[in-house]
């Protein structure tokens, strides 16, 4: 696996010391070597209006660029109320529009769902993997990703701490850049 690989990790939260920021950072530090993982947060995405897809706004076009440049989509998310949070929501309604322009078509997928709480971020997993076929490429089926418990998981600088959990997104992240390799042949 030689070729180096670009993708976009979207973190789901906007929160400055969220879990799934936390997640992110540590992904990117344990990927192997041909993945570069780039980090994207949704704070300056504005609210997606079909009325604006004529003349888009630039932190769409910005958006939808940095999209269309990757090798792959990591996304990385809590879960709010059963589901994804609406800002994802909206990211992803940016990047798949206009209609059938998606940004995210063709483009290989991965989905980290997590939460402090017991059950790992599963429904907002599942939310996603009905809401991207369509709009985005293959969605790696396995391994599944669902973190739980990761409130104790890092220390006061955000570094991983749990060894577990790193042993468990090693094994993620070299599978999703096995699945990278693949779907980029």
């Amino acid at each position: 696996m030689a070729t180096p690989h670009n993708v976009v990790v979207i973190v789901g939260s906007l929160r400055k010391e969220s879990f799934s920021l936390k997640i992110a950072n540590a992904l990117v530090k344990l990927a192997p070597a041909p993945l570069k993982l780039n980090l994207v947060t949704l704070h300056d995405i504005s609210f997606f209006n079909q009325d604006l897809e004529a003349t888009p706004p630039a932190d769409w076009v910005n958006f939808r660029e940095t999209l269309q440049k990757s090798s792959g989509v990591l996304f990385v998310t809590p879960e709010y109320n059963r589901s994804i949070p609406g800002v994802l929501k909206n990211a992803i309604d940016v990047g798949s529009r206009p209609y059938g322009k998606s940004s995210f078509i063709g483009k290989p997928i991965g989905i980290v769902g997590n939460s402090p709480g017991p059950l790992g971020g599963v429904s907002a997993a599942k939310h996603l993997q009905n809401i991207l076929p369509g709009i985005s490429g293959p969605i790696m089926g396995q391994p599944e990703i669902y973190l739980n418990a990761v409130g104790d998981a890092f220390d006061e600088k955000g570094h991983l701490t749990k060894e577990a959990l790193q042993k468990v997104l090693q094994q993620y992240i070299d599978a999703f850049a096995a699945f990278i390799e693949k779907q980029n042949k």
